[in-house]
């Protein structure tokens, strides 16, 4: 029997995009779920697009889940797509998230922090039940109840508290420090500093990261954390204009921060100190802030002691983090391998032969 390839064309492709369009459309009887009902209403997947995708825009985060149908990974590289149709005109100043203006921060760790345990927004301590009073339109929310207290801010942060004593390791850049790495216009390199690390976790599939934090706190690394703190709310930020010469603010951003903390071994030079896994996301992302913080600590531990476990391997992890690569890599089998394929029948045909002139001659010869 011979194989051939199926040949298609355009009026089939044609179809395969209207059968879609009505799929995603679903049964007209029904009204049509719209963008800003996406952003309202599902705005934790939009946020997750917002941060896997690298592009900090509501409402077309909304937009691509609905064209996506739902499907994040495709939503994500729906927007990491348009992104790179977007022109760059200049790099925004650090943010400053010690002067976030906080909806929700809790520590672990540090029961009594300054400022106070904030639970916010979090279904953390909600029963994981089915409300079904959500299936009744118009349904109207209980009232929030407000703060017994109302927060300060800027609300000291998990490495102010510590300062005085020198107990939590800080970040401060040296004087020889150069620009940021630029994962976006810079292919990866190995070794890997931790500012290309970072940007490929922040950029990582939330499930990837989330598994490899999983697998760390199971014995498959030496990370076991204490969640020193996280904190939601939003934060400015500022631009220099060159016509200018001076910082602006053009806006605010939601972000999630996350700090793990964990023993680390003391050097020569080094006082004994906590030492610290760091997670920043766009919107509110917990569980990737805590996975990538769990993560990025697991792989500063491969810069000192030998690489034993996936989560601690730079290449392991920052080249399989990737969903928009990753889902591309795997799905391209989808499309035609007509050659590969009829390579591979030859060469399958070729063996049976001679696998059964080789029976036959065996048989033949003990005959």
């Amino acid at each position: 029997m011979a194989y051939v390839a199926v040949k298609g064309g355009e009026a089939a492709i044609s179809n395969a995009h209207r059968w879609l369009a009505e799929d995603r459309r679903g049964d007209p009887a029904v009204p049509e779920l719209g963008a800003d009902q996406v952003r309202e209403q599902l705005s934790l997947a939009v946020d997750r697009v917002m941060s896997e995708g690298s592009c900090y825009d509501r409402d077309l985060a909304a937009l691509a889940v609905k064209q996506a149908r739902g499907d994040l990974p495709e939503a994500i590289f729906l927007m990491r797509a348009y992104r790179t149709t977007l022109p760059r005109f200049g790099y925004a100043q650090p943010v400053e998230t010690a002067a976030m203006a906080v909806r929700r921060r809790i520590s672990a760790a540090f029961k009594d922090i300054p400022g106070g345990q904030v639970l916010g927004p979090t279904f953390d301590y909600t029963h994981r039940l089915l409300d079904f009073r959500l299936a009744a339109d118009g349904m109207v929310p209980d009232a929030a109840v407000e703060a017994e207290e109302p927060q300060t801010y800027p609300m000291a942060t998990i490495a102010s508290v510590f300062d005085h004593e020198g107990l939590l390791e800080s970040d401060v850049p040296s004087a020889d420090t150069g620009e940021p790495f630029d994962l976006t216009r810079e292919p990866m390199s190995f070794p890997a500093g931790r500012d290309q690390r970072l940007q490929a976790l922040a950029r990582g599939d939330e499930g990837f990261l989330l598994s490899l934090a999983y697998s760390s706190q199971r014995g498959w690394g030496n990370t076991h954390p204490l969640c020193a703190e996280i904190r939601l709310g939003e934060v400015a930020v500022a631009f220099v204009p060159d016509e200018l010469g001076f910082a602006i603010e053009i806006g605010e951003l939601t972000l999630t921060e996350c700090h793990m903390i964990s023993t680390g071994a003391a050097g020569m030079e080094t006082a004994p100190q906590f030492a610290r896994g760091y997670g920043l996301t766009f919107g509110h992302c917990e569980r990737k802030a805590m996975s990538m913080a769990i993560v990025d600590r697991a792989l500063r531990d491969a810069e000192e002691v030998e690489v034993a476990a996936p989560c601690q391997d730079q290449e392991f992890v920052l080249y399989h983090s990737d969903n928009v690569e990753a889902s591309g890599f795997v799905q391209h089998l989808k499309l035609p391998h007509y050659v590969d394929f009829q390579a591979d029948l030859q060469l399958i045909r070729r063996l049976r032969r001679e696998w059964f002139d080789r029976e036959a001659a065996l048989k033949e010869a003990a005959e």
